[in-house]
């Protein structure tokens, strides 16, 4: 007769999350887990040991650039929050491919998120879509993003059935939130950074940061395998129309408007990207299959006004 199994603490048969990528997205997601859960956060920096324990997390050090660092995380939880950006040139993931390997060397995790961006769309000259649109990456940035998604579901495709990963892809636009550093709309506007004139200007789509990690959560439990899902917002506003909002919200001189062809002297590369993309994402897949209902349902709601 086989000896019984030792009876293992309880620490051990929690269920353990992995968020790899833990910035302020992935701490807002840890915040939004059940209590219950035991969470791994995966960092590349060691000085973010002592704050991510003070948080209840576990902290694990690796660089995602070093495949031998990243082994670690092979077997060590159920379900995975892949947040990690790709590096920041070249029209490929190694990051995602150096993940999935170490990933592949345990046993698969049940539920694999990743949050990837809505410029894998390019440019769709304000066309209303949702998810079955074709992908068309208009630059590096947004190739780098469709790199690590076909990486993903070739992982789903390899780990599929009852017992194995459901990959789902979040497709993600503009993240916001008063609180969120680099999220904060007021501070383009305080800069007085230019957007187009209302006949050159593009439509944008936005998702307030808590509702993000809401989002994440429930997609590593409720997703269905191999799924797109939006993560926007209901809002329905051009990019010009959403700072002219936001300056008047905090009592802020509107930014200046330009043509097109002002903006392309005028701005970077970069910035001048982003206001030739243009287009409106359906959100009902994020509503109905992730059964998520927003706490800010708009820019409105999610911009309150100061007291």
């Amino acid at each position: 007769m086989r000896a019984p199994a030792p009876c293992r603490p309880a620490v051990f048969r929690r269920t353990r999350v992995l968020i790899v990528g833990c910035g302020d997205v992935g701490l807002r997601a840890a915040a939004s887990l059940a209590p219950g859960l035991r969470v791994v956060a995966l960092t590349s920096q060691a000085a973010r040991a002592p704050e991510l324990r003070a948080l209840g997390l576990r902290p694990l050090v690796a660089n995602l650039d070093e495949a031998a660092a990243v082994r670690r995380v092979a077997g060590l939880a159920a379900r995975v929050l892949h947040l990690a950006p790709p590096p920041g040139q070249g029209a490929t993931d190694p990051r995602t491919l150096a993940l999935l390997r170490a990933l592949a060397l345990g046993r698969a995790p049940r539920t694999l998120v990743y949050g990837s961006t809505t410029g894998v769309y390019g440019n769709a000259d304000g066309a209303e879509f949702d998810e079955t649109r074709a992908v068309a990456p208009a630059t590096d940035r947004a190739r780098r993003r469709v790199h690590a998604e076909a990486a993903l579901r070739a992982f789903g495709r390899r780990h599929a059935g009852p017992a194995g990963t459901r990959v789902t892809l979040l497709r993600i636009p503009g993240i916001y939130a008063l609180d969120r550093v680099g999220g904060d709309p007021r501070e383009r506007v305080r800069r007085g950074s230019p957007v187009l004139r209302p006949e050159d200007d593009v439509w944008t789509n936005h998702i307030h940061a808590d509702d993000l990690a809401r989002a994440c959560v429930a997609a590593l439990w409720r997703a269905r395998p191999g799924r797109v899902i939006h993560v926007c917002d209901d809002t329905r506003l051009r990019m010009g129309d959403y700072f002219d909002f936001v300056a008047d919200r905090f009592g802020l001189p509107r930014p200046p408007r330009l043509s097109r062809a002002e903006a392309a002297s005028a701005l970077s590369p970069m910035q001048l990207s982003f206001m030739g993309e243009s287009r409106q994402l359906r959100n009902a897949r994020m509503k109905n299959e992730l059964r998520l209902r927003l706490r800010h349902p708009d820019v409105m709601a999610g911009l309150p006004a100061p007291c």
